[in-house]
């Protein structure tokens, strides 16, 4: 690992394989509760007592302890009302979220570079009590009928509250998250059919939704507006069948000359199951400029960008405008020990969010049956989650298992640190070649890429020729 001192992202690859006391405690406890409203809370069993006994013994000592403790109880008698499952709720979410702070301080130790203070969220604008209590109502019923016990109908009652959300701006938030969560319910239905309950999903999207019904529970701190260079370091593409996100990782320097911070840019668009691989890019280049930028590797100067206090740019193409050429792996390298990272909001800190920018190089390649490629250090062991490499570029596992540095974003999952590879660097005829997993978003003459491109283009346009014709029936 190259220490944090000498140009590198990570520092002792020793420390992220050690233990955290008391981390596998905590998501036990989660486990536990999640199971009990697996199968559902109307009528609770003995061992879905146990499990809300558990959620509750696990915050005995911390400022949630009694309204969590009264909650538990009165849920295992079957007694359990809004503001308990509330309660509930804030317990399970504050459990994760000493989970992720403990992961994100062993983060900081092993590359340097500590998080800024989260600030004050302001108060939310003034909201439709009516339709939040409707949604809270909703989330309730979940809760007692389980996710074994729940079927359309109980599903269905989501509708008419997102329908009601849906016109307010301040309530879209909530709007979108139970839109989702009530279709990924109803393709489940009936409940009493899985095999398997996506358990700790379920539970994550319930809890965050039943903790923005109370009213004012949608404030964020106050942003800024960002002025400086922008310096990226790799594209993150998120791909679902009807819907595709791309997320820019950079360095942005601000022209005050003050902390360089570690910052997001993000553009989601919908799209067809048909356009898939590199068509992606042809739904998410016109709505950020920034998309050209990574891929021909150069920064953006930008001026007057708002930016959140988590670190989250809201692009908007008349604040930036292309600047001068800027390697990766040199931003990487120089830019990115001195950045600080943002800060996350207390809704936000949850395991499944950290994804820290980190440079490394140095290592030799590992095969692992069991956890397949590895990069091996002198200090310890980092696993590389290939999985996450999209097929949108040209990077792929054969060209990270041939690399000499590698720009990943560092993640924790099932129980262990991994990396999921940006770019790569490798050395061939003594000149340094570089893969990156965005370096079509802007435009490719690979053939691969080119051949994608031009069947999503057909695959688009027979799409809009069809629509064309049933608007003109």
């Amino acid at each position: 690992m190259v220490p944090a001192d000498q140009g590198g992202g990570v520092m002792r690859a020793d420390v992220l394989a050690e233990e955290i006391d008391g981390l596998d405690e905590a998501l036990a406890a989660v486990d536990a509760f999640d199971e009990a409203l697996a199968s559902g809370l109307l009528r609770p069993q003995p061992a879905q007592a146990a499990g809300l006994a558990a959620l509750a013994g696990a915050l005995a000592g911390s400022p949630l302890a009694g309204k969590v403790a009264e909650a538990a109880e009165k849920a295992a008698a079957g007694a359990a009302g809004e503001d308990h499952f509330v309660a509930l709720a804030a317990g399970r979410t504050a459990l994760l979220g000493s989970v992720h702070d403990a992961l994100a301080a062993r983060v900081a130790e092993a590359t340097g570079r500590s998080a800024a203070e989260p600030s004050a969220p302001e108060p939310g604008a003034q909201q439709a009590a009516n339709v939040l209590v409707a949604a809270r109502s909703w989330l309730s019923d979940l809760a007692r009928r389980g996710w074994r016990g729940m079927d359309h109908e109980v599903v269905a009652g989501a509708a008419p509250v997102v329908a009601a959300m849906l016109p307010d701006p301040a309530l879209r938030r909530l709007a979108a998250l139970l839109d989702g969560f009530a279709d990924e319910l109803a393709a489940c239905c009936p409940g009493a059919a899985l095999e398997r309950v996506p358990a700790r999903r379920w539970g994550d999207l319930w809890s965050r939704a039943l903790l923005l019904t109370p009213p004012g529970a949608a404030g964020a701190p106050a942003g800024a507006r960002a002025t400086g260079r922008l310096l990226p370091l790799g594209v993150d593409l998120h791909e679902h069948a009807t819907a595709v996100q791309a997320q820019v990782h950079a360095v942005f320097e601000p022209a005050d000359g003050s902390t360089a911070l570690l910052v997001r840019a993000s553009v989601s668009a919908p799209k067809p199951e048909t356009v898939v691989g590199a068509g992606l890019w042809q739904l998410l280049r016109p709505h950020m400029s920034l998309l050209a930028a990574a891929g021909e590797g150069r920064c953006m100067d930008v001026t007057g960008m708002p930016l959140t206090a988590e670190g989250d740019l809201v692009w908007d193409d008349a604040c930036a405008r292309p600047g001068e050429p800027a390697d990766a792996f040199s931003t990487a390298r120089v830019a990115l020990p001195a950045a600080a990272n943002p800060a996350t909001a207390p809704l936000d800190r949850h395991p499944a969010r950290i994804a820290v920018p980190v440079f490394v190089e140095g290592y030799a390649i590992v095969q692992d049956e069991e956890r397949g490629l590895v990069l091996g250090f002198a200090g310890g062991e980092l696993p590389v989650d290939t999985d996450r490499i999209p097929v949108a570029g040209p990077l792929a596992p054969e060209a990270v298992a041939k690399s000499a540095a590698c720009i990943g974003l560092l993640r924790w999952d099932a129980g262990a640190f991994r990396l999921q590879p940006l770019a790569v660097e490798s050395v061939v005829r003594k000149k340094p070649v570089a893969l990156h997993a965005g370096a079509w978003a802007g435009g490719t003459t690979d053939k691969a890429g080119a051949k994608a491109e031009k069947a999503a283009t057909d695959a688009a346009a027979a799409l809009r020729e069809r629509a064309g014709r049933l608007l003109r029936k």
